[in-house]
C-alpha cells in the first residue's frame, strides 16, 4: 500500500476513534485548526508528561515556568520577530493557490532523492546480497547524474535561502520546471515575503489600543522571566527553564494533518551557560534528545539528526531531530545554540540589566543558551503513525491496532465483563474502582467479547482483563496483551503489579537515567 494511501487511513482512524476531530466541523471546518478528541487529549497529555518530567525530575538544574500568550509587542521587535519572521510566498496565476517557494524547492530536491533510492532498491533487489551500496552510487552512471543534479539544486536553494534572494529562489522554480499541484502549469508570480505572526489589540478603546501579538514561540516568555527565576530560585549556571504552551503561526501552506497548524503547542526548555561552554552543551543535549525519542522504542532506524547549513541570526550551532513519518522525514524537535542573542536584545530593548553574576568568575556577564524544542503536536503525530497497523492474523482477519508505547497510551487497562448478568458486571466494576486511582481503567460491557478486544486494540489498550465465571469461584481473571494478543490467567490480586511494571512512566524514564 503506498504510503499517501496509509497516512489517509491513519488521519481516518484518528477521528473514528476519538483522537483529532477537525475544528468547527459542523461549520465546515476551519482549515489547519484541529481539536484533540477524548483518546487524543489522553495521549497528549501522556506525551507533555514525559518530556516534563524528564526535564524536570531527572535534572536538578532545571524548573519550569508557565508564561503568558500575550506579552508586550517590544518583546517581539527585540526578538527579531516583527521584522524578520517571514515566509517567502508564491502565487500560482491559473490555480490562484499560494505556496512557499522554499517548500517547492525541498520537495523538488525529494523527488530526486526518490529516485536515486528507485535505483539503490532495483540494483539491490538484482545483486541480492552481493550488493554494494557505496560502491553502486558511486559508479552508476544514472546515479551519479540524479546526484550532481540535486547537490548543484540544494547549493543553489542553500545560498538563495542564506542571501535572502528571493529572485533566486523564483528563479530556481522556473528553471527546475516546478509546477503547480492543482492546475499543472508554471504560470508563477513573483516570490515576496509574509509576516506569520497573528495581530490583535488591546485596550478598550481604538484610540487607546495598543498591537499585540499572539505569541509565535513559547521561547521568548522564558528569556524575559530568566532572571526572576534565577534570583527566586537561587539558581546557579548552568541551569534550564522548561515550558509547555501553545504558539501560534499564520501558515499560509499549512497541511499534512496536524503537521503543520496555526494553533500549536510546544515544549521548549532554555539552557543557560557560561561562554565558551556553549558547544559542549550543544552536544549533551543533542544526545540527550534523541535518547528520549529512542526510549519510546518506536524504532531507532527511524530517527535521524540534520544539521543546519543556513542559521538563524542568533544561532551558531543547529541540528533537527528528524522522524521517519508516511510522507518522509520530517523535524520532530530542533536543538539550537542561540548565542546571547535573545538576553542581549531584551536588555538593550527594555533597558534593565538583565546579566548574571557568577561567584565563581566573580563577573557578571549575559550567559550564552542552548534551546531543546518540540512540537507537541508533530510528536503525537509520530507515535501515532509509527504505531498504527493493519494486521493479517493467522485465521485471514485483520485487525487494526495502534502499538502505542505502553506508557503513552490513553487507557493503560480495559475491564470486560463476559456477559452482562450472573454477577460479573458488578465484580469487573469492583476492579474497576481497584485500578483506577493508579490507571486510567476502562470499563465495557457491549457487544461480544471479540469486538470488544478490536476496540481496545484500535485506540491502543495495553492490555484486557476478562472477567468471567471462575473470576467468581477463585477470584482470578483472564489478562489479555495487545501486542502478542497472549492471554493469561491471572489472579485479580496480583492485577496492580502487573499493569503497573509495563505503563509506568517511570519505566520510561528509567532508561534516560
Amino acid at each position: 500500500m503506498a504510503q499517501e494511501d496509509v497516512f489517509k487511513k491513519i488521519v481516518a482512524h484518528a477521528k473514528e476513534y476519538g483522537f483529532v476531530f477537525p475544528s468547527s466541523e459542523i461549520y465546515d471546518g476551519l482549515s489547519a485548526v484541529y481539536d484533540y478528541g477524548q483518546n487524543g487529549v489522553e495521549l497528549k497529555n501522556n506525551i507533555k508528561r514525559y518530556w516534563w518530567e524528564a526535564m524536570t525530575l531527572l535534572h536538578e538544574n532545571i524548573v519550569g515556568i508557565d508564561s503568558a500568550i500575550f506579552m508586550h509587542p517590544t518583546i517581539w521587535k527585540a526578538s527579531g520577530h516583527v521584522d524578520a519572521f517571514n515566509d517567502p510566498l508564491i502565487d500560482n496565476r491559473d490555480s490562484k493557490k499560494r505556496y512557499r517557494a522554499d517548500v517547492l524547492i525541498e520537495e523538488q530536491i525529494a523527488k530526486i532523492d526518490e529516485k536515486i533510492e528507485k535505483e539503490v532498491a532495483k540494483a539491490a533487489k538484482r545483486f541480492g546480497e552481493a550488493f554494494d551500496r557505496e560502491q553502486f552510487l558511486s559508479t552508476n552512471a544514472r546515479v551519479a547524474e540524479l546526484k550532481a543534479h540535486r547537490d548543484a539544486l540544494h547549493e543553489r536553494f542553500s545560498q538563495a535561502m542564506n542571501d535572502n534572494d528571493l529572485e533566486g529562489l523564483r528563479q530556481i522554480i522556473i528553471d527546475e520546471e516546478i509546477v503547480d499541484p492543482i492546475s499543472g502549469t508554471r504560470n508563477w508570480t513573483e516570490v515576496r515575503q509574509f509576516n506569520l505572526m497573528f495581530r490583535t489589540e488591546m485596550g478598550s478603546t481604538a484610540d487607546g489600543a495598543m498591537t499585540v501579538y499572539l505569541r509565535p514561540e513559547t521561547a521568548q516568555g522564558i528569556f524575559v522571566n530568566y532572571l526572576n527565576v534565577q534570583k527566586t530560585g537561587r539558581m546557579r549556571i548552568p541551569f534550564g527553564i522548561a515550558q509547555i504552551g501553545k504558539a501560534f503561526r499564520n501558515e499560509i501552506v499549512a497541511r499534512q494533518f496536524i503537521f503543520r497548524m496555526r494553533e500549536f503547542e510546544q515544549m521548549e526548555m532554555q539552557f543557560f551557560v557560561r561562554p565558551g561552554e556553549e558547544m559542549r552543551w550543544f552536544a549533551y543535549w543533542k544526545e540527550w534528545r534523541l535518547r528520549w525519542h529512542k526510549a519510546l522504542g518506536l524504532g531507532d532506524e527511524k530517527y535521524r539528526y540534520h544539521d543546519h547549513e543556513k542559521l538563524a541570526h542568533y544561532a551558531n550551532a543547529a541540528t533537527d531531530i528528524e522522524f521517519q513519518m508516511p510522507f518522509g522525514f520530517k523535524e520532530v524537535e530542533g536543538i539550537h545554540s542561540r548565542t546571547d542573542f535573545d538576553l542581549s536584545q531584551h536588555e538593550k530593548f527594555s533597558g534593565k540589566k538583565i546579566q548574571y553574576f557568577d561567584p565563581e568568575l566573580n563577573s557578571s556577564y549575559t550567559p550564552y543558551v542552548i534551546e531543546t524544542s518540540i512540537g507537541v503536536d508533530r510528536m503525537f503525530l509520530s507515535v501515532l503513525c509509527s504505531s498504527y497497523e493493519e494486521e493479517q492474523l493467522e485465521n485471514g482477519e485483520t485487525r487494526t491496532v495502534l502499538h502505542l508505547p505502553a506508557a503513552l497510551a490513553p487507557v493503560k487497562c480495559a475491564v470486560l465483563p463476559l456477559v452482562r448478568k450472573d454477577g460479573l458486571p458488578e465484580k469487573a466494576r469492583a476492579i474497576v474502582n481497584d485500578l483506577k486511582f493508579d490507571f486510567a481503567t476502562h470499563y465495557e460491557e457491549k457487544d461480544a467479547i471479540g469486538k470488544r478486544y478490536r476496540r481496545q486494540d484500535a485506540i491502543g489498550t495495553p492490555y484486557c482483563i476478562t472477567v468471567d465465571h471462575q473470576t467468581l469461584e477463585d477470584d482470578t481473571v483472564t489478562l489479555r496483551e495487545r501486542d502478542s494478543m497472549q492471554q493469561t490467567r491471572v489472579p485479580v490480586a496480583d492485577l496492580h503489579r502487573l499493569i503497573h511494571d509495563r505503563v509506568s512512566l517511570n519505566s520510561l524514564l528509567r532508561k534516560l537515567n
